[in-house]
């Protein structure tokens, strides 16, 4: 899956976007110039979709669980880190290996 960074909240590092695909719910974030950190979108305690974050932690909407950029959990109810996704940059394009 492929994401275009140019005009997005992912063209400054710290940035991060919910992305949406038929092949499924992302968290995406920019971690350095040329780095990403790809992770499940669904809380890994409800089921939940995490759609927002809070500085460096992305939050649950439902019960507050908080993980890290990396999808390891910081603060419960949830007690298993979200999946992560390899990435690779080049050209202005992420792909989320899949």
């Amino acid at each position: 899956m492929q994401v275009a960074v140019a005009g997005s909240a992912l063209a400054d590092v710290g940035g991060a976007a919910l992305v949406e695909s038929t092949a499924g719910v992302f968290l995406l974030a920019r971690t350095s110039a040329n780095a990403f950190t790809a992770v499940d979108a669904i809380c890994s305690h409800e089921s939940c979709t995490i759609t927002g974050a809070d500085g460096a932690a992305y939050v649950c909407p439902c019960h507050g669980s908080r993980y890290n950029r990396s999808g390891q959990v910081m603060a419960g109810p949830a007690k298993a880190s979200l999946r992560q996704f390899a990435t690779s940059f080049t050209d202005g394009v992420v792909t989320i290996a899949l």
